[in-house]
């Protein structure tokens, strides 16, 4: 068997300035310092182009996931989704075509996350798709907005929604603005089904929050305290007196990340559904920008593109690998990191720690750290599995909430879980500990005005790797992609040629006429 690898992916770990907001550099993490000093480390690109995305886009955890796990720059579904947009193909896609004459003569309803921070979905889709509708001869089109306050600033949506509704009576005069709720309610990802039923209640029958229009229940949530991501399900106008789903109309997820559109899909979609109480008049017609899962999803608009992996090169070479995350980032190590497969590789097995039972992560900031640190620790001890792949939530999550104090904290507790996980692969003769983030976050909490940042950033993360196999070695600066060309190659396995990452061992990088800057 080769050398064991771990692969330990700390979620909105990012390069940051130093200054004040720096959460990253304000925390007492001595474990990672200690690594720094003593193994090769290098600075990977994690935004933009550099993991395929649209220039100036920030990275996210399933971006960063699929770069890492695939060693290629993996079409992401934005640019894809724009670019159909762009050159008239989207209207011509079969579901396309299939949800827009199911909808003649019923009522379509779109559910868009309104404004442009890209992560897990974009408004301009849902435009696009109610231009499309207009065109097709669909009379009724309603549109129930998720607000972000996540992926863009806290209290940003009075702006963004005004932008919309000027783009939505050019393309489609008829369409209405029917509910608004905020992502904390329409895209929870943790089994919090409470959450989801009050979405699905504001959209399918009209029980929330009551606001004359958009503007107002913006303006009313913003009275009470509320912030963009925590605005309660407001039903708008007439919508729920009288006007409520129908069995026969036909509803389009417009969000293209998974993760974060599942529980949602399955609430208004799913024939046999269990989780919490839902209206009647459920499950409708229901369509996802993407696919959101291989079973019993609804049926994407845009196929999944699925990849070639990481974790296929070791099924291949007949090799266990053990995957491990808490059920906030499950999907990362699993779907995206194994190039949006859902179901285990031969030899993989996975691990699920329940995420804290919270309102807010900064309510915990250590989340399950110290769980995680457990399961690899163990695995690292046993030896019976060549890759270990783990996911720290907590610079992340915490990082989202805007605490900088917190988010301090959190990144603490992933250096406990950094230092006993690098003393478990220290005593395994021959591991080798790979340490990286996926975007940034956690490194700059605050915005320029001083207001709290809740969004994820373009910085570089850091790629640190330890054992004896790197002692005295360089590392070129890279993007995500280039670390599991890397890792193939420090454990003797010949990196695949849907890997067009390289490796970043200086002498290796130097070979194949590939530039960096070289850190010792």
């Amino acid at each position: 068997m080769p050398p064991t690898a771990v692969l330990l992916v700390v979620d909105g770990f990012g390069i940051g300035a130093g200054d004040p907001s720096d959460a990253v550099a304000a925390a007492r993490m001595p474990a990672w310092r200690r690594l720094s000093e003593s193994w090769p480390h290098a600075r990977l690109k994690a935004s933009g182009a550099a993991v395929g995305l649209p220039v100036g886009q920030m990275g996210n955890s399933e971006v960063g996931h699929l770069n890492i796990g695939s060693g290629q720059h993996v079409p992401q579904d934005l640019p894809r989704i724009d670019a159909a947009i762009a050159d008239g193909s989207f209207i011509e896609m079969p579901n396309v075509k299939a949800a827009l004459n199911a909808a003649r003569g019923n009522h379509l309803h779109l559910i868009a996350l309104l404004g442009p921070g890209g992560v897990h979905g974009h408004d301009r889709h849902a435009l696009a798709l109610a231009s499309a509708a207009e065109v097709a001869g669909v009379e009724s089109v309603r549109v129930h907005l998720i607000l972000d306050g996540r992926d863009t600033p806290p209290r940003s949506a009075v702006s963004y929604l005004a932008e919309f509704e000027a783009g939505l009576a050019r393309v489609a005069p008829r369409a209405r603005i029917v509910t608004v709720t905020g992502r904390y309610y329409a895209m929870d990802r943790d089994t919090h089904w409470e959450r989801t039923a009050r979405a699905v209640a504001a959209i399918a029958i009209g029980i929330g929050e009551r606001a004359a229009t958009a503007g107002a229940a913006v303006m009313e949530a913003y009275a009470r305290g509320e912030s963009d991501e925590f605005i309660q399900p407001t039903v708008i106008g007439s919508w729920g007196s009288g006007e409520v789903v129908q069995p026969n109309d036909v509803v389009i997820h417009c969000n293209y990340r998974a993760d974060r559109a599942r529980q949602l899909a399955r609430a208004l979609g799913a024939a046999e559904f269990t989780d919490s109480p839902r209206p009647t008049s459920l499950p409708v017609q229901l369509w996802g920008m993407t696919q959101y899962t291989e079973t019993d999803g609804p049926p994407p608009l845009f196929p999944p593109l699925i990849v070639p992996s990481l974790a296929a090169v070791y099924e291949a070479a007949g090799l266990r690998q053990f995957h491990v995350a808490e059920t906030e980032k499950y999907a990362h190590v699993t779907y995206f990191f194994n190039g949006r497969r859902e179901g285990p590789f031969s030899g993989e097995r996975r691990l699920l720690i329940p995420s804290s039972r919270v309102a807010t992560y900064d309510l915990d900031p250590a989340m399950r750290t110290s769980e995680i640190a457990d399961a690899v620790c163990a695995a690292v001890t046993a030896g019976d599995e060549a890759l270990i792949v783990a996911n720290i939530a907590s610079p992340d999550m915490v990082g989202h909430t805007g605490n900088l104090a917190a988010a301090t904290i959190a990144c603490e507790a992933a250096d406990l879980a950094i230092g006993r996980i690098a003393d478990a692969c220290a005593a395994a003769p021959g591991t080798l500990l790979f340490i990286t983030g996926d975007h940034g976050n956690a490194e700059a909490m605050c915005a320029p005005d001083g207001s709290p940042k809740t969004s994820h950033t373009l910085n570089d993360v850091p790629l640190l790797i330890a054992g004896e196999a790197v002692r005295g070695r360089r590392l070129h600066d890279g993007e995500l992609r280039d670390i599991a060309p890397t890792l193939c190659t420090l454990v003797g396995m010949a990196p695949p040629a849907s890997m067009t990452g390289h490796s970043l061992l200086a002498e290796d990088a130097d070979s194949s006429g590939r530039l960096g800057t070289q850190k010792k």
